[in-house]
């Protein structure tokens, strides 16, 4: 079996010494002074030399001046093909570009905005998948009664993950100091469907939850089943009679004996 092996030419001699005019290309592009020292060269072709200066713009750190030069066939002169500045090792780069679509947040989308949803978007599915024994949606949907589309079981998953780690969820402050769970709540209104038996809307106008969906493990003080405390008791404060007196009763012998003194010095 014979190899062929890729011809590699040698750098042009020529091309190779033409840093000053490779120098000045850069220099048009930028401004004097800015393309650095010569980083080196690196051949691209036959008599084609790319020759690399580094970039002193503060703005461009890490970047180098990449300046192309070629010689035609049989000729002495050599001349400018193209001057670009391109990153090198270390050099900051923008972020990766993203759709629009991929860029949005929870709550970016504003009054007046639209975001369209992809046909092929996994959370939905057609219309007529729908289960529901109270209805046969495959007929509504024929007549052209019924939505387009619904949530799909990835969607429904991905909704169910998204509400249960939220705040919430289950593993909020609030719902730690709770007494009770929502579940046990006479404010949780039992959503439809498959999340009846893991969410709710709280109905209570009272609570920080009120009209939105919580789970049935997340719980806050306004339950309605949260027991009363009494109110505390005053007590009141001691009353200090210093007009009057009371009588106290001394042993016999004692007093004898203080009246006899008396008696005494008198």
């Amino acid at each position: 079996m014979s190899r062929t092996r890729a011809r590699v030419s040698a750098p042009d001699q020529a091309c190779v010494a033409a840093v000053d005019l490779a120098r000045a290309a850069a220099e048009e592009l930028a401004r004097p002074g800015e393309p650095g020292e010569h980083l080196g060269y690196e051949s691209e072709g036959d008599r084609i030399v790319t020759h690399y200066f580094a970039c002193l713009d503060r703005a461009y750190r890490g970047w180098r001046w990449a300046v192309t030069v070629t010689r035609a066939s049989r000729a002495k002169k050599v001349t400018v093909s193209e001057a670009v500045l391109l990153p090198g090792s270390g050099a900051l780069l923008a972020p990766e570009w993203l759709p629009w679509s991929e860029r949005l947040r929870p709550g970016d989308l504003g009054v007046g905005d639209l975001l369209p949803t992809a046909d092929d978007d996994d959370r939905l599915a057609p219309g007529f998948t729908e289960i529901d024994d109270d209805a046969d949606h495959q007929a509504i949907f024929e007549y052209g009664l019924g939505r387009a589309r619904v949530l799909s079981a990835i969607g429904k998953d991905r909704a169910a993950r998204r509400w249960h780690a939220g705040e919430h969820g289950p593993h909020t402050p609030i719902a730690h100091a709770a007494p009770a769970q929502c579940s046990t709540c006479g404010f949780y209104w039992l959503l439809a469907g498959e999340l009846r038996l893991s969410f709710g809307v709280c109905t209570n106008e009272y609570a920080p939850d009120d009209g939105k969906v919580v789970t049935a493990d997340h719980g806050c003080g306004a339950h309605s089943e949260a027991a009363v405390l009494p109110p505390p008791v005053e007590q009141a404060s001691p009353i200090l009679d210093d007009l009057g007196y009371d009588l106290m009763e001394e042993e016999s012998g004692s007093v004898d004996e203080s009246a006899s003194e008396e008696l005494g010095h008198s």
